[in-house]
């Protein structure tokens, strides 16, 4: 397995900065959900030890972004319709109530704009991976304009499944998803101060997401090896 990576980010240990770089691989799709990460090619295209390399193994697993069979084999996780029926609803609970504080804020101003600047960039399609980084940062930017320290806790703890999910149904799925036009309304009503219509925006928001991405997997798995 070869992954086209030309620089190596600084971090603190070589297990930390091997992690790094399978985490980029992942969610940019260089290594596609179900692919074995196998030790040996592994550790010779990134220059590390088997024995670093297995403990990156180990990091990306308690990240929920691999798994282990009964073999010990690890592989890229792949994601369940249940998974994504309990992904769904778990965001749009979270991504309800920060709507409805961001809504119930007396001055809205500063919200709004720095939620336009990040709803900007949907206007302009990049590489898969930014365009996914783009949409993930307009939702969790929501979470964390709230003020609610656990609710931004929680949503990061999910975020790496999204980002997972949105991979795992191919890019005219994700692509669909990420669009300027399905994102822009739950700006608009939060100007407005208006949750009831931000949450029922919300809810079909999600629910057409989730519906689109199920589809997406369902279709893969039918004509996969």
């Amino acid at each position: 397995m070869s992954i086209n990576i030309t620089s190596k980010p600084i971090r603190t240990t070589l297990r930390e900065s091997t992690v790094d770089l399978l985490r980029t691989a992942i969610f940019g799709g260089d290594i596609p959900a179900g692919t074995h990460l196998a030790e040996v090619s592994l550790s010779t295209s990134l220059g590390v030890s088997r024995a670093t390399l297995r403990e990156a193994l180990r990091q990306l697993q308690q990240e929920g972004l691999a798994v282990q069979d009964s073999r010990g084999r690890v592989s890229v996780r792949e994601v369940s319709i249940q998974e994504v029926e309990d992904l769904f609803e778990v965001r749009l609970g979270l991504e309800t109530i920060a709507a409805r504080r961001l809504c119930a804020l007396p001055d809205r101003a500063s919200v709004v704009d720095e939620l336009t600047g990040r709803l900007d960039r949907l206007r302009r399609p990049e590489s898969l991976a930014a365009d996914l980084d783009a949409d993930l940062e307009f939702h969790g930017t929501m979470c964390r304009l709230s003020g609610n320290q656990l609710l931004l806790q929680s949503w990061e703890g999910i975020s790496s499944l999204a980002r997972i999910t949105m991979l795992a149904a191919g890019p005219d799925s994700a692509r669909a998803n990420m669009a300027y036009d399905r994102h822009a309304p739950i700006v608009d009503f939060i100007a407005r101060g208006d949750a009831a219509a931000c949450s029922d925006f919300l809810a079909d928001h999600m629910a057409s997401a989730r519906d689109r991405l199920i589809e997406s997997i369902s279709g893969s798995a039918e004509v996969g090896p």
